[in-house]
């Protein structure tokens, strides 16, 4: 059986367990979608009350929010196994038998659980982008609609390394460090504004060390038809997701490292 058959099967299993409940699947998926909107709410009201900020408007941040939003949440449905890694796996020695079987721990963590409840989140994220664009009157052409899939796929692979790396260090410390949470849900947090509107070390630290503003910022400006006020050239904006490409890339050697310590629980 290839991969992705084999994750074809994780997939109809992982549906099947959390259909056999379908009303409170159904309420998780509309919950998930009602906590996450009361952030685009309150986003609303702060815009609403003070108008545009440093010459961003409602719809051009709910481009931003719905962009880096969709990313995670698609995200979080496949990445269950690596963010609980340290507890479920490491700390219980379960992840002696992962490395038993004859199929990459990878894929084995990637089907752990695909959360359905996400997809209330994905669908808040969606609606918010698509409102945003029609706010600010943005023309859907193909190279649009491509570069749109190409930055919500950086933003994926961007929070996939993080999920990863967060899972490498439980092999140092047994349990996932909590700091990573804020890389993750603060990350979410950070990328819904525009970096311009950040202290300069912060605006740094988003670009260099966690290019959350590569898939996040650049591209959206390419998408908004805006030159970018903190100087970047154009030919950059539409090109920065490839950076959520290799900060996964780099999580994986993290990751390789990892699996190379591990010395079991000797339970």
């Amino acid at each position: 059986m290839n991969s992705l058959a084999l994750l074809g099967r994780y997939y109809a299993a992982s549906m099947r367990a959390q259909m056999q409940y379908p009303a409170s699947a159904i309420m998780l998926g509309i919950g998930a979608f009602l906590v996450t909107i009361i952030d685009m709410l309150a986003v609303w009201a702060l815009f609403d009350r003070f108008g545009q900020v440093q010459g961003w408007g409602l719809g051009d941040i709910a481009v931003f929010y719905g962009v880096i939003s969709a990313s995670f949440a698609i995200t979080d449905f496949f990445t269950r196994g690596f963010d609980i890694f340290g507890s479920a796996f490491v700390k219980t020695g379960a992840f002696d038998r992962v490395l038993l079987r004859p199929r990459s721990p990878t894929l084995q963590l990637i089907g752990h659980e695909f959360r359905l409840s996400r997809f209330g989140r994905l669908a808040q994220a969606l609606l918010v982008l698509f409102v945003g664009a029609a706010l600010v009157d943005l023309q859907w052409t193909p190279e649009k609609a491509v570069l749109l899939a190409w930055t919500i796929a950086g933003g994926v692979a961007l929070f996939t390394g993080l999920m990863v790396l967060q899972a490498s260090f439980a092999f140092w410390t047994t349990e996932s460090l909590e700091v990573f949470n804020v890389l993750t849900y603060g990350g979410v947090q950070a990328g819904q504004f525009p970096l311009s509107l950040y202290a300069g070390w912060f605006r740094n630290l988003l670009i260099f060390i966690v290019p959350i503003g590569c898939v996040a910022y650049y591209p959206v400006l390419a998408l908004l038809d805006q030159p970018d006020p903190l100087g970047a050239p154009a030919w950059w904006l539409p090109t920065a997701p490839a950076m959520g490409f290799l900060f996964l890339a780099a999580s994986f050697l993290a990751w390789r490292a990892g699996i190379a310590r591990y010395t079991s629980t000797g339970s």
